[in-house]
């Protein structure tokens, strides 16, 4: 099975030969004994070595850290070096190793945190538990892991701080908690969070006793109507009217249906006129007519024949204190766990606790706030019941004795466990994307931006990004898809994969579908050409430009199209110099010595045959009209050379033979007899055996003084930096 890798330099074998660590160097590859990929780890500072421990855990060292990972390819530093070790053994928390002298060395680590997640990983809750009773693993990366990997119970053990606590216990939904935790904040903010997740679960008590401490009447009042409990509704009522709320007094009366108390709010408001048609809509004879006198001429009229629509709400099927709850399973650490790491069995069902909301709650009836006013929400008293003493005994059941064959055997299945084993996550097809691929687009397609930079730093020694950010998001908007399945649920990202079909098998994963591709190049680089001969030089510019940012984050298929995307960068890179010299050129209007340089210059990019020869030409006239007759000849014979038109041939031979025996009148810094590249910053050349620096993406050449900056070519590179060269197709990496 062919396994794609960086060039690899060390092989380690765990002890059982199950598993295979490939180190190369700058990168980390776990796989099976049959080269089964599990995980790669990018790094950006230099393996040194790597050995297996017994529980199956890869320890590694790089410069200046010695790091875990686990077989799912969860990493971590495990402690930072002062100087580079060689690891030769790892037995328990001992690590043998030798340092750079060759001398043995043995060095105690703390291996708690990566044998807690391994723990976490297989599932062996009992050594869990174990490690929080006597551990003191703590840490916000630790809980971030547990938030990450699905264990917000657990990580509630290893929390102290009430917001944190809270977060967990809602994200776990674990009422209990999460109540006591609103208490020790007591701050608005959460008890509104509360009150929406137990309202999720369908535990009433808990949302009205959040609303409670909210002051929140409206929600209350809604509470208690849909409940049934519409005494309290009533007892709400009230309160509005204590608080001169005349429209939550106005809204209770219409939950109720009390036609008679909606008249009365009305006529207290000064609404006469709506207080006489709610009268006379619902047959309130009496009233109506008190209030028409009061109104005289201005009774409103009513119109005739029409049936009338009262405002009276549906009754509530039936008034009961909690929903028929959200079922949340019992944590697998809550109630802790026996030695053999299985939970203890339940013998009664009604004893489970399983809904998690069983707490005491300071929960005060509708009636006592009237009477206490509208603060008794939060100033009344918890009334604790009182428990009534009673006489042991109970049922009295007699044994019986029954024959053998009327035995029943228990079934299994009825014993309910407190352990509830969530199943284990798919792995993300974003991460198997990044775990198979080492090409910076496929990482940037992903949404791993931060890998993708790490490896276009390392392979063209690029550090300005900020071309490339638009390509990024690009990339990673155009290989994901959104489907939507309810107007309420949340959409669904969908991963788009490279020649996907309705036949293709689900557990296969592709690449991801990249937007740009080397096709679009060759259409960008014809744009280019176009504009070049008529003359759009900034447009020109600009299309080029795009193509040599655009190069770093395509993948091809094949070896072929991975030269001629080289080519491709070195056709695009004489361009642009040479554009850039141009674009200098008529920007220096009062210097002519300079401007036949530069055009000088342009003459020595390798250009296309139709682009030379207007280069040739516009060089020859220049420097034809300075006087500079030799030069201008030399231009005129590479002209001819270069198969010109009708025009241009005549032309030059008409240069050639009025600069014949004729020398220049300014001496340039140009020699065409001697071989010479220009410097991309300075537009000056190097001549051949002078000393210059490159780029490692586009190869362009600079002055050593330019060592260390930006290339002004490509705009992305560091000029003279290490770089292990272009990766862009999957057949580099086999």
């Amino acid at each position: 099975m062919l396994m794609e890798t960086p060039a690899v330099k060390y092989v380690a074998w765990s002890t059982d030969m199950e598993s295979v660590a490939l180190l190369s160097k700058h990168a980390v590859v776990i796989a099976s004994k049959k080269l089964v990929h599990r995980c790669t780890l990018h790094e950006t500072i230099r393996v040194k070595s790597g050995a297996w421990d017994e529980n199956g855990v890869f320890i590694y060292t790089t410069l200046n850290h010695m790091k875990y990972c686990l077989p799912n390819g969860d990493s971590g530093i495990i402690k930072t070096l002062d100087v580079p070790i060689y690891i030769t053994r790892v037995v328990g928390n001992n690590i043998f190793c030798l340092d750079r002298d060759g001398k043995n060395k043995l060095i105690a680590v703390d291996a708690s945190e990566y044998i807690f997640k391994l723990a976490l990983l297989r599932k062996r809750y009992d050594h869990v538990m174990s490690m929080i009773k006597n551990s003191q693993l703590c840490g916000q990366a630790v809980i971030s892991y547990l938030q990450q990997k699905g264990f917000p119970e657990v990580a509630l053990h290893f929390v102290k701080d009430e917001k944190t606590r809270f977060n967990l216990a809602l994200e776990s939904g674990n009422i209990q908690i999460a109540v006591a935790s609103a208490k020790e904040i007591d701050d608005k903010d959460h008890w509104y969070r509360l009150g929406i997740e137990a309202l999720r679960q369908g535990n009433v008590g808990i949302v009205e006793y959040a609303y409670q401490r909210t002051k929140n009447f409206e929600r209350l009042a809604f509470l208690y109507l849909i409940t049934g409990y519409l005494d309290k509704v009533g007892f709400m009522c009230k309160i509005a009217g204590q608080n001169n709320n005349l429209m939550g007094q106005f809204h209770n009366a219409l939950y109720l249906g009390d036609a008679k108390k909606r008249v009365e709010i009305l006529e207290n408001a000064g609404q006469l006129p709506l207080a006489y048609v709610t009268a006379v809509t619902h047959g309130l004879t009496e009233i109506a007519e008190r209030i028409a006198a009061e109104l005289g001429e201005n009774v409103p009229s009513l119109p005739e024949g029409k049936s009338h629509s009262l405002l009276i709400p549906p009754a509530p099927l039936t008034a009961c204190g909690d929903w028929p709850l959200l079922r949340v399973m019992r944590g697998i650490f809550e109630g802790g766990l026996d030695a053999t790491g299985r939970a203890e069995l339940e013998e009664d069902d009604e004893a489970a606790g399983a809904d998690w909301g069983d707490e005491d709650l300071n929960i005060i009836d509708a009636s006592e706030v009237v009477a206490n006013g509208a603060d008794g929400f939060v100033d009344a008293e918890e009334n604790e019941p009182n428990e009534e003493d009673g006489e042991e005994g109970g049922w009295d059941l007699e044994d019986l004795e029954l024959p053998p064959e009327t035995e029943t055997p228990k079934a299994a299945g009825n014993v309910r466990s407190a352990v509830f084993v969530a199943p284990t996550p798919g792995i993300p097809v974003s991460q198997i994307w990044t775990q198979r691929s080492s090409l910076a687009g496929e990482h940037a397609a992903s949404g791993n931006f931060d890998t993708a930079m790490r490896l276009l730093n390392r392979q063209l020694g690029i550090k300005n990004f900020a071309p490339l950010k638009p390509l990024f998001l690009d990339l990673h908007m155009g290989s994901h898809t959104y489907l939507r399945a309810l107007a309420a649920a949340p959409v669904i990202p969908v991963a788009v994969e490279k020649g996907w079909n309705e036949s293709a098998s689900p557990n296969v994963r592709g690449p991801p579908a990249l937007v740009f591709s080397f096709s679009q190049l060759e259409d960008r680089l014809k744009a280019a050409y176009k504009a070049t001969t008529e003359g759009r030089f900034p447009e020109a510019l600009r299309q080029f430009l795009s193509i040599l940012h655009t190069i770093p984050v395509i993948v091809v298929d094949s070896r072929r199209e991975v030269d001629e995307v080289k080519e491709l960068i070195e056709i695009v890179r004489e361009y642009v110099l040479g554009l850039k010299m141009e674009l200098k050129r008529k920007e220096l209007r009062d210097d002519v010595t300079r401007q036949q340089e530069l055009a000088a210059y342009f003459t020595n990019c390798k250009l296309q045959r139709v682009h030379m020869r207007l280069v040739l030409a516009s060089a020859m006239a220049l420097c034809f009209k300075q006087k500079n007759y030799a030069t201008a000849a030399h231009f005129a014979r590479m002209l001819l050379e270069n198969s010109p038109q009708e025009a241009q041939a005549k032309k030059a031979r008409q240069v050639l033979q009025a600069c014949q025996d004729k020398n220049d009148s300014h001496q340039l810094n140009y020699d065409f007899r001697n071989p010479f590249v220009v410097c991309g910053a300075t537009y000056v050349p190097i001549y051949r055996g002078q000393k210059d620096v490159s780029c490692p993406y586009c190869g362009s050449r600079f002055a050593p003084s330019i060592e260390g900056q930006l290339c002004t070519i490509c705009e992305l590179a560091t000029v003279g930096a290490d770089a292990s060269g272009l990766l862009c197709s999957p057949t580099q990496l086999r």
